[in-house]
This record gives C-alpha cells, structure tokens and sequence, in this order.
C-alpha cells in the first residue's frame, strides 16, 4: 500500500511515498495544568497572565487564538503550563482533538497539550493543517473508548498515525491551504459584516427602550400613529409544543409531512422526532423555551412540535416575520425558578411587544428579509469554500481509507 496522495504539485509527482509513523516519534506532548481551586488564582489585573481554555476558541479564525476571556496571577502561572507565541495546542476535553496556534503568550490547563521538539521534522503551518485533518479527527475517535468521549489522553494521541513528507512539499501544500484559508477568513467577514448591519438597522428601525417611535421611519410613515405596545397574548394564541416521545424518534425522515423545528434538543446534523400531536399550520413562529433561551424562528411550511418551544399562531394583524424580529430585539425574556433559563408559555403571553400597523410592519420586514437573503447567499459561500477546503485536503495528504494499492 502506497501513501501517496491523489494530488501532487509537479515537482513532486517522482518524490516518493510520504512517511507514516506513530505520534509520538516526531512529537512530544506536555500537559497543560490547574492550579487549585482556580478562583484563587483568577484576576482582573491587566498584567495577569493570560489563562487560556477551551472556551478561548470560539473567536479563533484558522485556528488562532489571540484572546482570552480570563487572566491568572503570578502565582497561579506557577502551578500551570507557560506556553508562548506561536506554539501549537491540542484540545483533549470537550471538542477534543482540533489543534491551535497561539498569537498570545500564556498558560494553559489541563484541557490541553503543547506541541514540542517538533520542528526537525515539521513546518508548522503544515503541521496544523494536518493535525486538523479528517484523518487525523478520526483516528481520535476510533481510539476513543467507543467513540463517544469527551476527552482524549496523551496515550490515544500518541497512538495516532501521522503523515510526513519532505519540510519543501511540506510547505508547498501548506502555502496552498493558507490561501484558501484567507478566503475563508474573508467570506467569515463578510457574512458577519452584514450580520453587524442588520443589527444596528434594527436599532434605527424599532423603538428603543422607553422611545414610542423608532429613530429611522421610512418617508410614508413619518407622520403616522405612534406603535402601539401590545401583550403577545393579545396579538397571538401562545402554546408549548408537543413533547418527544423517546420511544418513537429517528435520524432519517420518513414521513413527508412532518418537519424539524429547531430546538436545544436538535443536533446540527437534524434530530426528527415523531408526536402524536397535531400539526402547526405554516407560517407561525416558534420560540425555544429552554436552552438557546427566547430565540424566535418563523415557520413556512406545517411542522410537529419538538419539546422545549412555544407556538404563536393565530396571529391578528402582525406578521409573523416582522414578530419574529420584534420579539428577537426587544422582549425582555423573563427567567423562571430562580433563574435558570427557562421561558414558560404563561410568562411569554405578558411579554410586551411594541407594534406599528400591518403596512409598516411590510414595509420594515422586506427591509430586513433583504439583508437576511444577502446573509444568507454570503453563508452559503461560506459553506461551499469551507467544503472546498475539505475536499482539497482529501487529494493533497494519503487518504488512508482509500490507498493505492
């Protein structure tokens, strides 16, 4: 068996097989550490020491982390790992196995490992990309009891297999991936860029706080009738969805005429359930309860309840996309039982919404459904280049499940 990739830059095409070799014979790793109880420890002192976790990775772009949410003391930098710019970490707790290049110096957890002693063997930047390879995310979990863990050790990391070849092919590739990643990073901005747009539009175009106006009106409705508030109970009929019955779900759709509602319960890649309830009518708006608290969707086609949302149908003289956007932007979400996030359909029937005529409520929907197209076309690029991407990586290391032979 050959590791060869499918796709080769020329000047490579009579370089021979890339190398295959456990982990830990290019690699060491070194655990990240805690100093306990960590609330001693924490700061607000602007030179504390950045304390990076897991949770420092949702503003990373290409993977790189240049921002932490939380800062240590002096002493508490004693007890944890010193890590420093541009080292590589491994996450081996919650979304283990994705790898990270640090722009900021600090000290890291036992949530992750540092990459060293690495370099006579590897270009960084190829590295990364490998480690974050489909190859290598599935070796994980293949070595993960079962598959299904919530973390990794240093022995199942050690255990993978990984790919090397020569550090010039090396960086061939990794120039190629990066510029595809900066198109990436480009398109991320760009959605994100009119996701900021929208939310500041909707700032001029409803009222705020105590206003009975919004700033922004357009020209016909300038001298029309202040909105109006309104109980949501008043406009609309308010129940909770139909709850899932366990024994009765599955993961392929089967029955044309029942369609999956978002809840915190759906999984991104779609949790059908089937219910011995009734259908919703298209065009109502549901709200989750739990969870993602308060999040209004609109509905455009009939739909079974999955548990953890409120239905509003019936609705009298509001559109249910200018009410979905109301409710997004100004309810104030009331919690239940000392606040945990929950949202009853009695507290939700209270809830005050102010509301303009039927004409402007048109008039401002179209505005912003305008926006949420443009959204959404520049999401789906997005996604088409992050599928780019994949496929690309697939050609240029060995695919171990489909080797020449």
């Amino acid at each position: 068996m050959k590791n060869i990739p499918k796709l080769r830059f020329p000047e490579f095409v009579n370089a021979g097989e890339w190398e295959e070799k456990i982990f830990s014979s290019y690699i060491k790793l070194y655990r990240g550490s805690s100093p306990r109880p960590i609330q001693e420890y924490l700061t607000q002192d602007v030179f504390g020491v950045n304390w990076i976790k897991i949770g420092d990775t949702k503003n990373a772009i290409n993977f790189t982390i240049d921002k932490v949410e939380e800062k240590i003391t002096s002493k508490g930098a004693e007890k944890s790992r010193k890590v420093e710019i541009g080292e590589l970490i491994l996450a081996n707790s919650m979304s283990f196995g994705k790898t990270y290049e640090l722009k900021i110096e600090g000290c890291i957890y036992d949530g992750w490992f540092v990459l060293r002693e690495y370099e006579e063997y590897f270009y960084k930047p190829f590295l990364l990309q490998l480690l974050n390879s489909e190859y290598m995310q599935q070796q994980y979990k293949n070595l993960s009891a079962g598959g299904i863990v919530q973390n990794i050790s240093g022995d199942i990391v050690n255990k993978t297999m990984i790919f090397h070849t020569s550090k010039k092919e090396q960086q061939k590739i990794a120039d190629c991936l990066s510029s595809v990643d900066s198109l990436i990073s480009a398109q991320s901005q760009k959605v994100e860029l009119l996701k900021e747009h929208k939310k500041g539009l909707m700032q001029q175009l409803f009222p705020q706080d105590t206003e009975e106006v919004p700033k922004l009106r357009f020209p016909e409705f300038k001298n029309a009738t202040k909105w109006e508030e309104k109980r949501l109970d008043s406009i609309a009929d308010v129940v909770p969805s139909g709850d899932l019955d366990p024994e009765c779900f599955s993961l392929i759709p089967t029955d044309k005429h029942i369609y999956p509602v978002y809840s915190n319960s759906v999984t991104e890649e779609g949790l059908y359930g089937y219910y011995t309830y009734s259908k919703y009518e298209k065009n109502s708006v549901t709200i989750t309860a739990r969870g993602t608290l308060g999040v209004a969707f609109t509905r455009h086609q009939e739909f079974m309840g999955i548990g953890r949302l409120l239905v509003v149908s019936n609705l009298q003289n509001t559109l249910p996309y200018f009410l979905k956007e109301s409710w997004n932007y100004l309810a104030k979400i009331p919690l239940e039982n000392g606040g945990i996030p929950q949202l009853t359909a009695v507290k939700a029937k209270a809830v005050l919404l102010a509301i303009p005529k039927p004409k402007e409520q048109q008039k401002i929907a179209d505005c912003l459904s305008s926006i949420d197209e443009q959204i959404s076309s520049q999401t789906r690029k997005l996604k088409t280049l992050k599928e780019h991407k994949k496929a690309l990586m697939q050609q240029l290391f060995p695919n171990a499940n489909s080797k020449d032979k």
